[in-house]
């Protein structure tokens, strides 16, 4: 079984396919209440062992009362602990103990205004007697079901809020986890801390000692392998591992030769020099290049590099295991990869599948998996890698595609390009973090959540002293973003964008041109491939 930082006595999620079900789970974290996510079908008995205090149901696009809709399973009610549904959650809990749901005379999507009943409630303390909060909903709460009370409403929803106190049972039509609903933090605390008696005790130091305390007790006096990106994921996960078993712990680091300026040498500064990390390093950018020659669709780039990096990866892997065997593969999987890929535990050794992140390994080579990140969210891995002490230059690393340059430098791959498009990339991110954007802040929606160059195929007439010139255009592409599902165009400072122009035609040969990308996501993807 995959080693893990899994909490106990939080709050159990049921996932019935809403959208922002990952932010429910966000909110409760950023309060110390640990909270994980479980498909709404899910075993009782792996729900139930994390021990949770109480139970959250999240929206979905069904209406209850079609036939084929998910319902609620039965051990939440037999449990006797807390329960709140949300929208649809609400709706399940209303129509499983004999209330009455229906599709709703005016729907309600965004905006909407909550009035709270004037008796005052557990759930609704210390909340405005009206609040803005966010709706998404074709269904209503027509009756509440026996020994329920309103306890808010809308003009279009009498039921906005309702519950069962005696229970301990409550359901909100509207989306706490949201931003758009500002009162929503302060609603999923009190059901959290007041009424499920959750305590707040989900910290950094408590999960790097769980996390500690798990690899010992999975890893015992066994080798483990890591292979190491030099991203936050796995060098959080390799600082975590290095600290509970030292250098039963290996490192191997691929360098493609498309990474970013300066970084293969800072992830063997960092692990190797630094921190004392046993690392392997290999240099196979010319076999990766010479792989990629005349290479000019994407997906075909993407295949290439990634059966070339699985190949590197085994010889060296092989060459360990042949100075004594390496039981355990360590990865810096984290918690959206696990919902996303709607991994399922399985007990013993691990086939490596797609969903991971070193995939594809032949199938004669076995390792019990290690994933010390596994139940964690990017922003707590951050926090994490802070507290171990590793260095800003990582923690904060920007996101940067498996493939490296290779998706932000279109057409063919040649070193002159790839080295032209380095250049590049390094003048806009050393000039956004000179002015203080580099970094991104949700709250204020300032600074950038990933910004990068990109090199374009197209040629265009310029001139430069006297000169005619036809050289190749660079993009910028500079975006904010809380979680990556959507993103907004940065506005950037004109003359910070004006400075990051006149550096790159000046500075990076084989460039008289710079444009800025402006598109949101959706329609467009971050990347440009």
């Amino acid at each position: 079984m995959s080693t893990s930082t899994r909490h106990t006595g939080g709050v159990a999620i049921l996932d019935y396919g809403s959208q922002t079900t990952q932010l429910i789970a966000r909110r409760l974290r950023d309060q110390g209440v640990y909270a994980e996510i479980f498909p709404w079908d899910s075993d009782e008995s792996r729900v139930m062992a994390i021990a949770p205090r109480g139970f959250i149901l999240s929206g979905s696009p069904a209406s209850v009362y079609e036939p084929d809709a998910p319902r609620l399973p039965g051990y939440v009610l037999r449990s006797g602990l807390p329960a709140l549904g949300i929208c649809y959650g609400m709706q399940l809990l209303a129509h499983a103990l004999g209330g009455r749901v229906a599709g709703a005379g005016q729907r309600e999507y965004g905006h909407a205004d909550v009035t709270l009943d004037p008796q005052p409630s557990p759930l609704l303390d210390g909340l405005p007697t009206i609040m803005p909060a966010w709706m998404s909903h074709g269904d209503r709460v027509e009756i509440p079901p026996p020994g329920w009370r309103a306890l808010a409403s809308t003009p279009h929803a009498p039921f906005a809020a309702m519950g069962d106190e005696a229970a301990r049972r409550y359901g909100v039509q509207f989306h706490p986890e949201v931003t758009h609903t500002p009162a929503g933090p302060a609603l999923l605390r009190n059901f959290a801390r007041a009424i499920c008696g959750c305590a707040a005790d989900w910290t950094p130091d408590s999960i790097i000692d769980e996390s500690i305390a798990a690899v010992r007790a999975q890893v015992g006096d066994g080798r483990v392998v890591l292979g190491l990106s030099g991203g936050v994921d796995s060098a959080v996960a390799a600082a975590l591992i290095h600290r509970a078993v030292g250098d039963q712990l290996t490192c191997i680091f691929i360098n493609t030769g498309l990474m970013r300026q300066g970084e293969p040498e800072q992830v063997v500064a960092t692990f190797r020099d630094t921190m004392g990390i046993p690392l392997v390093a290999v240099d196979a950018a010319e076999t990766f290049f010479g792989a990629l020659e005349g290479v000019t669709d994407p997906e075909q780039k993407r295949k290439v590099i990634g059966a070339l990096f699985v190949r590197s990866f085994e010889a060296e892997a092989r060459r360990l295991e042949s100075l004594g065997h390496v039981e355990f593969l360590a990865q810096g999987t984290i918690y959206p990869d696990i919902i996303e890929s709607a991994a399922k535990d399985r007990p013993g050794a691990h086939k490596i599948k797609s969903h991971h992140n070193v995939a594809g390994l032949p199938d004669d080579m076995h390792f019990t998996l290690v994933e010390p990140l596994r139940y964690l969210f990017k922003d707590e891995v951050r926090r994490i890698g802070a507290a171990l002490g590793l260095p800003d230059e990582i923690v904060w690393r920007q996101p940067f595609p498996g493939p490296g340059l290779a998706v932000r430098c279109l057409g063919e791959l040649t070193w002159e390009r790839v080295e032209r498009l380095r250049k590049a990339d390094a003048i806009v991110t050393g000039e956004l973090a000179r002015a203080g954007l580099l970094r991104g802040d949700p709250a204020t929606g300032a600074g950038t959540a990933q910004a990068f160059a990109v090199l374009l195929p197209v040629r265009s007439v310029g001139v430069m002293g006297d000169g005619r010139t036809y050289q190749e255009a660079v993009a910028i592409r500079a975006v904010t973003s809380d979680d990556f599902m959507t993103a907004a165009w940065a506005r950037l400072p004109y003359d910070v964008l004006a400075e990051i122009s006149r550096r790159i035609v000046n500075e990076v040969p084989g460039v008289n041109r710079v444009v800025y990308d402006i598109t949101n996501k959706p329609p467009a993807t971050i990347e440009w491939e």
